[in-house]
């Protein structure tokens, strides 16, 4: 069994996290450059199994896609022509980079480190990643 990978995608850097191999648990985030993320993700899983690599969908609160969906599009195009093997799937983001944060000051993280956007996004992506396993969970 492999990882599962997922990516927080913005403009500038994208927050990953990555699943242990069981996947069971969401961890191991970081933020990566937006220019550097391709190399990246072909580096990571030529040294990593990974099963499927998840992407943030963003949604506006009616439920339609958000205005980014025209940044992240092109770079889907392209993740799946460079891996066309890789199954890649999009989760909601809704609300990810606000309980983020919410999550930063309940943690008692200082307000000067709560205004670090990488911070953010790792976690974002985390909580993206979270949310996928805990809906991908069957109900015994």
């Amino acid at each position: 069994m492999g990882r599962i990978l997922a990516i927080d995608y913005g403009r500038k850097r994208c927050g990953v996290a990555v699943t242990d191999p069981l996947q069971l648990i969401a961890g191991d985030s970081k933020t990566i450059a937006t220019h550097e993320l391709m190399q990246f993700l072909q580096d990571y899983t030529a040294r990593e199994a990974v099963d499927r690599i998840v992407v943030g969908l963003p949604k506006q609160l009616n439920g339609q896609p958000s205005e980014s969906m025209r940044y992240i599009t092109p770079f889907l195009n392209r993740l799946r022509k460079v891996m066309p093997a890789m199954p890649v799937e999009m989760y909601d983001e809704r609300f990810t980079s606000t309980i983020a944060h919410q999550a930063m000051i309940a943690g008692g993280m200082k307000k000067s480190d709560r205004r670090d956007k990488s911070r953010v996004d790792s976690i974002a992506a985390t909580i993206i990643l979270t949310d996928y396993l805990e809906s991908k969970k069957t109900i015994i």
